[in-house]
């Protein structure tokens, strides 16, 4: 169970959500997502703050994310047109 609990806390530091921990230990660790998920849930219960303010991030990460791609877009779709 700590080692699982390691490696999640490894994805923390690379900014996963739970779904890309659960994929990526599965993938890597051969961990069942089913195990991942529930030592997850247990370091949300001891760590309430923390993930309420880890989950914020990445929702603002991921809307800086589409704001970039969008603009990235609208930036080709600008150049495209000056042909």
């Amino acid at each position: 169970m700590m080692g699982v609990q390691h490696m999640i806390e490894t994805c923390l530091t690379f900014n996963m959500s739970k779904e890309e921990c659960m994929e990526a230990l599965s993938k890597n660790a051969n961990i069942n997502p089913i195990i991942t998920s529930s030592v997850w849930k247990e370091l949300v219960k001891e760590n309430k703050d923390f993930f309420e303010a880890y989950e914020q991030k990445l929702v603002k990460n991921e809307q800086i994310s589409e704001e970039e791609t969008n603009q990235m877009i609208q930036n080709i779709i600008s150049g495209s047109s000056d042909d």
